[in-house]
């Protein structure tokens, strides 16, 4: 029985090596402290630890005779570079430095001493360098090193040295040159997982990959792989995963593909291959996903397809397909939860087997050439919430709004480019008053579609992304189009919209409130939609988040004037108002649009000066004022200095060096009835002048001679002696000498001043008229104006002369007290005056 006790006890304690291991490696625990001086972490303190024994310490395991085996410090916010005293660690099987914040090349030299590693996982770090080819070690089973800086190449010598490796991993970093030629040869045949995806590779996949019976994950996609698929590719027959997307592979996809018969994943897109969808593709069972979309493949669907009857995703948009989509059997694949078959050349009606196919989350078939009508039955989708038809030959969009209406789960419906020359359904064709109350994005863009905006689009409180673009819609801009909350994108151009823009900006809370911004910005959208670019091409988006915030009412026959709550929609991004009928001035409101990156009002009547706040708007890459009739100096600086001249053009009374017309010798440009200066306006400005001289006479004279003749009091009562008189002496002469240069430069500004408030008064009666049926070009109105700029006029005037006397009065009574003290040095001094007049008077000239 004791023995039997004792046996136990052994027993247990051999489950709990850290309670029978000797005390850590001396030598060991020294690398582990140099180690820990090469990097900073809050959650690392092996120096300060309680214990002395090292194999105690936090992510450190030891064998029995206290050597360090296990350093496995993931996720602990490790910053700095690796020791090589790592090195010293000679009994090192695992290594785990993952997801930190590592980075600087790897100590080659000390990785080629860690003879005993089986596992190397630094990923998701910043680390720099050549690949470790010192790290040769046979017992090596897994290398990850993804998700870093590494480059150079891999060489093929280090593969034919590891002839346990079931695991290699480089993804995302910058490698280079081919393929390692001996990365899949007999050496190498316990593999699992080859990795090579998101790198820089070139040249063709070498063969070999068939000696590679245990292979199941290879992934090279993302890199500049050419050439075909290597045929013994087929034979590696415990493949699951073969991914080789974004590459520029050539050739078919052989039928011997087939073989693979436990792929589930088999990612080709964005290639260049050609030829057909192999025939006997329904013998991949396992197969899930099968994305081949953006090659050249043709022919139709095979239909031994319809037997991948655990087919998840099927995307093949953007190839030369065909056929009579109708024809395919759809009802099989019940596991199909993505369906992609745009842009290709697929005819015929809507597939009706495809309304067995329960958990569809997302259909796209636009870009084909389908026709006939939406059917009712599609109501079977309960699943469905994205759906794109558009670009095809569909009728009867009256149909299908209302079957459509059903889908309570669709968020994405785009319909672009069908129902042509229809009428827009209304309300009294709408039978499901609470339809699409989850939809986010909503397209009808280029149906040419007539009639108005319809009421229905008011109770979509969720739509994000309205698009009625390219159509016949005529009448005005609802107002309550403008209290959509989550509204951020609005593209109504190309229209036959007349009257004013609504005013009730606020109402867009998602280009308004950030609280609400945030809330839109969590949207993902179940496939990529395309979107027309500033500069013509298309891009993709997943995320609405993504997408610019715009509003777009170009191209229409709008009139009135920008309303100035324009400036509310702060999160806005694009903003054209182009080729339209408005008028009025540039509201400066439009300055507070700051994260604005387009702003186009080309092709109006706007009228007035270009506001210099727009200057403020620093992410403003394009702008177009071309075609209106502003007047005035065009802002420099900041992005306006980066706009082309046909940004401009179209403009006569514009000025500025971009245009090549001077603001100082370029006259206004009427744009309605000249409105002649009266007596009684030159009387307003004159009084003005008059009442500013008179206070500035006054002010100016008694402040600049209290100071001096305070000074002078002064001197005379105190009992400093000469050295304080001669310190005063300087003192005069320094305010005579400022003040001197003071009222010179006095002149000058109030030239200038004077000058362009000339300017400013020419603008009011010239140039911001035209015409008087306006109540704001009445002649109350005027009149405010004219007295406006009188009292303006009076505290220009006034200001500058209160300051030119009161230098004056300065200098005078500075004189006074300078030739008291010292008449002669005083006179000397003052032979330097003209000298500096001459100097001014030169300044002067150049301003003029």
């Amino acid at each position: 029985m004791v023995h039997l006790v004792l046996h136990l006890i052994l027993l247990l304690l051999s489950c709990f090596p850290s309670l029978t291991h000797q005390a850590c490696n001396s030598l060991d625990q020294e690398s582990l402290l140099s180690f820990q001086l090469y990097i900073s972490s809050s959650s690392l303190n092996w120096s300060s630890s309680s214990s002395s024994d090292c194999c105690l310490w936090e992510g450190i395991t030891c064998d029995a005779s206290g050597n360090v085996t296990h350093l496995m410090l993931p996720s602990k916010g490790l910053t700095g570079t690796i020791s090589p005293s790592i090195g010293n660690l000679t009994h090192l099987s695992h290594l785990n430095l993952s997801h930190n914040r590592l980075f600087g090349p790897l100590p080659i030299t000390s990785f080629s001493s860690l003879i005993q590693l089986q596992i190397l996982d630094l990923s998701y770090n910043s680390l720099t360098g050549e690949f470790p080819s010192t790290l040769l070690s046979n017992h090596i089973k897994l290398v990850n090193l993804s998700s870093n800086l590494f480059n150079g190449l891999i060489p093929s010598s280090y593969f034919q040295q590891a002839g346990n490796l079931m695991s290699f991993n480089v993804s995302n970093n910058s490698f280079t040159g081919p393929f390692p030629s001996s990365a899949w040869t007999y050496y190498f045949c316990s593999v699992r997982l080859l990795d090579f995806s998101y790198n820089d590779f070139s040249g063709q996949i070498p063969p070999g990959l068939g000696n590679c019976s245990k292979l199941q994950t290879f992934r090279s996609g993302f890199n500049n792989l050419s050439g075909p698929l290597p045929d013994d590719l087929y034979t590696a027959t415990s493949l699951e995963e073969l991914s080789l997307a974004v590459n520029y592979l050539s050739g078919s996809i052989s039928n011997g593909i087939v073989q693979l018969k436990s792929l589930t994943t088999l990612e080709l897109y964005s290639n260049q291959l050609t030829g057909l969808i192999p025939k006997d593709i329904g013998k991949l069972s396992k197969l899930r996903h099968l994305p081949l979309h953006i090659n050249n493949l043709s022919g139709s669907l095979p239909p031994s397809m319809q037997n991948c009857i655990n087919l998840s995703t099927l995307n093949l948009r953007v190839n030369f397909l065909q056929g009579d989509i109708a024809t395919f059997n759809f009802s099989m694949l019940l596991q199909l939860r993505t369906l992609d078959l745009g842009n290709n050349n697929f005819t015929g009606n809507l597939p009706s087997t495809l309304y067995s196919c329960k958990f569809l989350t997302a259909v796209r078939l636009t870009s084909n050439q389908l026709e006939g009508q939406v059917s009712p039955e599609i109501v079977a989708l309960e699943s469905l919430s994205f759906l794109s038809l558009s670009t095809n030959r569909l009728t009867n969009i009256s149909i299908a709004i209302r079957s459509l209406m059903g889908l309570k789960n669709l968020s994405t419906l785009i319909l672009s480019k069908n129902f042509m020359d229809e009428a827009m359904p209304d309300d009294d064709h709408i039978t499901i008053s609470d339809g699409f109350q989850n939809l986010r994005l909503l397209g009808f863009g280029g149906c040419q579609l007539s009639g108005k905006v319809p009421a229905w689009i008011a109770k979509l409180k969720k739509l994000q992304v309205l698009d009625l673009s390219l159509n016949k819609i005529s009448g005005s801009i609802p107002g309550w189009l403008w209290t959509l909350p989550r509204l951020s994108y609005m593209d109504l151009s190309y229209n036959f919209m007349s009257g004013g823009l609504p005013k009730e900006f606020s109402g867009l809370q998602a280009l308004v409130s950030e609280e609400v911004r945030n809330e839109v910005a969590r949207s993902y959208l179940e496939l990529p939609i395309s979107v027309m670019s500033v500069n013509a091409s298309d891009r993709q988006y997943n995320r609405l988040l993504y997408l610019a915030p715009t509003l777009n009412v170009s191209n229409n026959r709008l009139s009135g004037v920008i309303p100035v709550e324009i400036g509310q929609l702060k999160f806005l991004h694009v903003l054209d108002l182009s080729h339209n009928n408005l008028s009025g001035n540039i509201p400066e409101e439009m300055s507070l649009l700051t994260n604005l990156e387009r702003l186009d009002l080309s092709g109006n009547h706007l009228f007035g000066e270009i506001p210099w706040s727009l200057k403020g708007l620093n992410f403003l890459s394009w702008f177009t004022i071309a075609h209106n009739n502003l007047q005035g100096p065009i802002p420099s600086g900041g992005q306006f200095d980066t706009f082309p001249n046909s940004s401009f053009e179209g403009n006569p009374g514009l000025c500025g060096a971009i245009v090549q017309r001077s603001c100082l010798n370029h006259p206004p440009t009427t744009t309605g009835l000249a409105l002649p200066i009266t007596e009684s306006s030159n009387k307003e400005l004159g009084y003005g002048v008059i009442d500013g001289a008179v206070f500035g006479l006054i002010i100016g004279i008694t402040s600049g001679a209290l100071y001096p003749l305070s000074k002078l009091k002064f001197l005379q009562h105190s009992s400093v002696g000469a050295d304080f008189s001669d310190f005063s002496f300087l003192l005069s002469l320094g305010a005579v000498f400022i003040g001197f240069l003071l009222v010179l430069m006095m002149l000058v500004w109030c030239f200038l001043a004077c000058h362009r408030r000339s300017m400013c008064f020419e603008k009011v009666v010239y140039m911001e008229i035209s015409s008087l049926d306006e109540a704001e070009h009445s002649s109350d109105a005027i009149g405010a104006w004219l007295t406006t700029d009188a009292v303006a006029v009076r505290s220009l005037v006034g200001d500058a002369l209160a300051l030119l006397v009161q230098n004056i009065a300065t200098i005078v009574a500075g004189l006074v007290i300078a030739f008291k003290s010292n008449w002669e040095l005083t006179l000397l001094i003052l032979v330097l005056f003209p000298l500096m007049g001459i100097s001014e008077y030169s300044r002067w000239k150049s301003f003029k």
